[in-house]
């Protein structure tokens, strides 16, 4: 993430501090839940909206920026029975990345590569001799029983990457130094894996530049685990827990951060499972979701978190209204990105979390757009914004890149008028998709 030390020499009146994790802009407060307008004052910024389109599906997402602005993420294939991963780059159409002979592949997690490298899983052409389930099926549209290796793209040249000797991996977020990190199988038979979808154990690991795979620690007892997201000082953070179901849940037991080889417990909001981090920046503060006491913890009840390491974990609550939240994606500027859901996640809200305040970000689009912002799942430095929206008048659920406009506080300009979208309920194919990740029926 570069543009940080270039943006506090330019001295941006939007600037509020360089200080690693600073607040830099102030957005208007949350909009109405229904058709609204609301004013923006000069200095303020708005957000210019682009639908980026699909690989011919009603859907795509929008799941990681670089600071080239490569949206990198998923679009469904018309009929909405594949997923591939997906590449927006230089304003031209999605970009298909292939598979590794299976149907479907994907890019769920924090690629922070500026090189050209892509991180993601794919299904290869090879059945599961265990009929495992695995972690990637959770993020496709249906289940295949095919092996699934996490994958590294070049230049348009997708290279399987190694497990450590099971039959699945999963690779999951880049840094700019080419260092990738996921999970992978071993050739353990766990006996705390849930039923039939899972058998084999699997630990956190990175692959080097070059593709060699190294296994991370898992906390002492937890024999399975999982790393999510890496920076470029090589803080990489994760989950440990137990096999279960290989996604969320008791897998996700404590939310883990490994420095110089070691591993550290990074606490939780009171609840005791699906302590799940999403993103680190440079400065090493992680966001994330993690569920909140009470209540049956094998259920999903999440709120978004930003942990530190002066001030440990803290629950970023949710939108007003709202039942659960994600935070997704955090920048060297310390804004968060995420979404907040009403209860059954019967719809959704875009926001951006920054001067102790988390915002529905569709207060803040631009006069005009279309697009209703549902999820907002990264951040770059320059405050670039990618996710995913549905679209006025339709069921389609297309990616989005919301690019800032910030106005000139020295400039006498009229207020902005800004028109916001009533919001929808989550298209049922997004909704579907949704409570499958999630194991929820």
């Amino acid at each position: 993430m570069k543009y940080r030390i270039a943006a506090c020499i330019a001295g941006l009146s939007i600037l509020a501090g360089c200080a690693g994790g600073g607040s830099v802009r102030t957005l208007p407060s949350a909009s109405s839940r229904t058709v609204s307008e609301n004013i923006a004052s000069p200095g303020t910024p708005q957000y210019a909206v682009t639908n980026l389109g699909t690989l011919g599906g009603s859907s795509s997402s929008g799941n990681s920026l670089n600071s080239r602005t490569w949206v990198t993420g998923t679009s469904n294939l018309g009929g909405d029975t594949i997923v591939r991963a997906t590449l927006w780059r230089d304003g031209g159409p999605p970009k298909n990345l292939g598979t590794l002979g299976g149907p479907n592949s994907a890019v769920q997690w924090p690629n922070h590569n500026d090189s050209g490298l892509i991180a993601g899983i794919a299904e290869t052409a090879t059945v599961n001799s265990l009929g495992e389930d695995w972690s990637c099926s959770a993020f496709f549209l249906t289940t295949t029983h095919d092996v699934c290796r996490g994958f590294m793209w070049r230049q348009d040249v997708m290279t399987e990457l190694p497990t450590l000797g099971g039959l699945d991996g999963y690779a999951a977020g880049t840094n700019d130094i080419g260092q990738i990190v996921g999970w992978a199988e071993n050739t353990t038979h766990d006996p705390t894996c849930s039923g039939r979808s899972q058998v084999l154990q699997f630990k956190p690991v990175m692959w080097t530049p070059d593709g060699r795979i190294h296994e991370l620690p898992t906390l002492p007892g937890d024999p399975d685990g999982a790393a999510t997201a890496i920076n470029d000082r090589g803080q990489i953070v994760g989950i440990s827990g137990r096999c279960d179901q290989a996604v969320g849940r008791f897998t996700a037991i404590h939310s883990v951060i490994w420095q110089n080889g070691n591993v550290a417990d990074m606490g939780n909001i009171g609840g005791s499972a699906w302590n799940t981090p999403q993103g680190i920046n440079n400065s090493g503060q992680v966001v994330g979701f993690a569920n909140v006491a009470g209540g049956d913890q094998s259920n999903l009840q999440p709120h978004a978190f930003l942990w530190t390491r002066s001030a440990g974990m803290t629950d970023l609550n949710v939108l007003s209204g709202d039942a659960y939240s994600f935070a997704n994606g955090i920048n060297d500027l310390g804004q968060i990105v995420g979404v907040s859901y009403t209860a059954g996640f019967a719809s959704s809200r875009a926001f951006i979390y920054e001067n102790g305040q988390m915002t529905d970000l569709n207060g803040s689009v631009a006069s005009g757009s279309t697009l209703y912002l549902i999820s907002a799942n990264d951040i770059n430095d320059r405050g670039e914004i990618t996710g995913q929206a549905t679209l006025a008048g339709s069921s389609d659920a297309p990616a989005f890149l919301a690019v800032p406009e910030i106005f000139d506080q020295a400039r006498s300009v009229p207020a902005v008028r800004r028109t916001t979208l009533a919001e929808p309920a989550l298209p049922t194919r997004v909704r579907s998709m949704l409570r499958r990740r999630f194991g929820l029926p």
